[in-house]
């Protein structure tokens, strides 16, 4: 994302009034330049990461300081109806949705927090979460008891399936949030934390856990994957992940039969994956 001048000195408000202690914080500024923050957010016209041209992403940290101010000031307030009880910081309600957003919101107990981005087409089945910060494309779909949380990144044509969990980030505030690519297929119960980027295409067989530290194992190519220095988990495009385990090297390990949970590429993708894991249009 290449910076406006209009952000670029939104930029330079937000980083002056984060490093502000609370008691000498300009309330009034601080109000101004978190609900510019939160419009562009909402918007998509700004996002707490980017890719650039040759596939790289860069994180924004100022976007996570602006997401941070906003719960320094905000007022603990009462948002309840008759029916649904609901106490939250009054900078950050539930996100303002209309019919003209083209966002396909099923009944039955989905939330979608204010400064998250869902593109048209996006289909959310209940109940499920969407946290601040957060950016959904097009044609995605989150299904029932998905998380995408705070300020995590997902491509066009994503299915987050039934309890997936993708992990948010708001501190360090200088931390990758999770990012999904286009195209990926996250089964049920996957849990992507810590910056894991997931490449264009991939496929996460249910029960798949990624961390920022886990090693990837690759059948296809025999190599293991590990996170580079400072860096989390990249995993390849159209690589086809599946739960698997390795053994425990120790005399009590083997002696007790003990193995550690790890994920395994077991191949690529290809015409047969792609009809398993293809998105219905007429669901939309």
């Amino acid at each position: 994302m290449m910076l406006t001048d209009v952000h670029e000195k939104l930029r330079q408000r937000i980083e002056v009034l984060a490093a502000q202690p609370t008691e000498t914080l300009d309330l009034r500024a601080a109000r101004e330049a978190f609900e510019e923050l939160l419009d562009g957010l909402n918007r998509g016209t700004i996002r707490a990461a980017t890719p650039t041209e040759d596939g790289r992403w860069i994180t924004h940290a100022w976007v996570k300081q602006g997401i941070l101010l906003g719960f320094r000031i905000g007022q603990l307030v009462d948002y309840s109806t008759e029916r649904f009880p609901f106490f939250d910081k009054d900078t950050y309600p539930l996100k303002p949705l209309t019919l003209a957003d083209r966002v396909r919101i099923v009944p039955g107990g989905s939330s979608i927090r204010t400064g998250a981005y869902l593109a048209p087409g996006v289909v959310c089945m209940p109940p499920m979460y969407v946290n601040v910060g957060a950016y959904v494309d097009e044609g995605t779909m989150i299904d029932s008891h998905a998380l995408v949380g705070s300020c995590a990144q997902i491509g066009k044509r994503v299915h987050l399936s039934a309890a997936a969990q993708i992990g948010g980030v708001l501190e360090p505030v200088g931390a990758r949030p999770v990012i999904i690519e286009d195209d990926v297929f996250v089964g049920g119960g996957c849990g992507i934390y810590e910056g894991c980027l997931v490449r264009k295409g991939a496929v996460l067989a249910p029960g798949v856990i990624l961390t920022g530290s886990t090693k990837l194992y690759d059948l296809v190519h025999e190599r293991i994957l590990a996170p580079a220095p400072g860096e989390p988990l990249e995993v390849p495009p159209y690589a086809v992940v599946v739960p698997g385990a390795r053994a425990v090297r120790s005399a009590f390990g083997e002696a007790h039969g003990l193995s550690l949970y790890t994920p395994v590429i077991v191949k690529y993708r290809d015409a047969r994956t792609n009809a398993a894991t293809a998105l219905e249009e007429s669901l939309r």
